[in-house]
């Protein structure tokens, strides 16, 4: 999928915007998390190197568990090596409307351009917006979220 950075970076705002843009009790939740987090620094070394060819765009919901735990993690990553983060917000599911997942609106209409199934949805894309990879809900192949970016990063998708 490719979709220009530009636009991209226009409709989704900065991860440290959203955290502080949540509402309670999901802000505290998340800044919980970033709070007690420990970043890998060996990731976070390895991450400082190549970031910036990179950015992430998430797909987020306060009310997610995942997110909440997963996304402040971002934040911290953000702030740690420079990575771009971008965060499509206010994810709301559809319990109404047969074979829709997402209510769009509160959903942005990109949950459907990027084929959101669950969330976080964390997608690595090189600043012309071509995706190298994505996490769907948690790191698959490494311990750390910032394994994990790294991984892609160099390797691709798996």
């Amino acid at each position: 999928m490719n979709i220009g950075f530009a636009e991209i970076k226009m409709k989704a705002v900065p991860v440290a915007d959203y955290i502080n843009g949540l509402e309670e009790p999901f802000k505290e939740k998340f800044l919980g998390r970033k709070l007690s987090y420990q970043l890998d620094q060996e990731a976070i070394e390895k991450l400082k190197a190549c970031v910036d060819s990179y950015a992430v765009i998430v797909f987020s919901a306060g009310w997610c568990k995942d997110c909440a735990k997963h996304v402040p993690v971002l934040a911290l990553i953000n702030e740690a090596t420079g990575l771009e983060v971008r965060v499509f917000g206010g994810l709301k599911k559809d319990a109404l409307a047969q074979g829709v997942k997402w209510r769009i609106p509160p959903s942005p209409p990109e949950v459907e351009t990027f084929h959101v199934e669950a969330i976080p949805l964390i997608i690595v894309v090189d600043r012309e917006g071509r995706e190298l990879g994505r996490i769907i809900e948690n790191p698959k192949h490494q311990p750390t979220l910032e394994q994990e970016l790294f991984d892609i990063i160099t390797f691709g998708p798996r």
